[in-house]
């Protein structure tokens, strides 16, 4: 479960983020919805511990991210990408960061990469392949180490149509 409590950001004199709450539980699929410049990715970046809260508080699974940012992020998993990896050594250098045994991480970066369908270009380096692999490999990703939350910025923005109902039907088996 995600807590957010009286979540402020300011940038300067710029208020990005302005007391927002929210509980997100688990097993649920939740959307922030706005125009840009609305402090949606601001609020995710807190919440994922990139950048700081200038007031509030953000729990993930009743760790608090400014306090216990270690134990919270174990709990998520969020989709940056690094362009000059293969997907597939990409992906065993997201396992090793997450400190993953050996034997676990290949076996789920097998099933990582099976469930998302990037099998087929596990060999190919990320900034060559379209976007929509490139946001199934950030997919995959997330789900190494089984997180409890998985967080994604704009994860069908740039998708052909076939391509958003393909990521809609994975976010979905993810939610279940």
């Amino acid at each position: 479960m995600i807590e957010v409590r009286n979540l402020t950001k300011k940038y300067g004199d710029h208020l990005a983020v302005n007391d927002l709450s929210f509980t997100i539980e688990n097993g649920k699929i939740y959307g922030l919805l706005g125009p840009n410049g609305a402090g949606k990715s601001t609020t995710m970046n807190i919440i994922t511990g990139y950048i700081s809260a200038t007031d509030g508080t953000v729990r993930i699974d009743g760790h608090d991210i400014a306090e216990e940012p270690a134990e919270a992020k174990a709990c998520i998993g969020y989709p940056p990408l690094y362009t000059d990896m293969t997907a597939a050594e990409y992906l065993d250098f997201v396992a090793r960061a997450k400190g993953m045994p050996y034997d676990a991480a290949l076996r789920q970066e097998k099933e990582v990469m099976q469930l998302t369908g990037i099998e087929p270009v596990k060999d190919r380096l990320l900034k060559n392949l379209s976007k929509g692999y490139r946001q199934r490999v950030g997919i995959a990703q997330a789900m190494l180490g089984d997180p409890d939350v998985i967080i994604l910025d704009e994860p069908t923005v740039g998708l052909d149509p076939k391509q958003i109902i393909e990521i809609r039907d994975l976010i979905k088996k993810l939610g279940s």
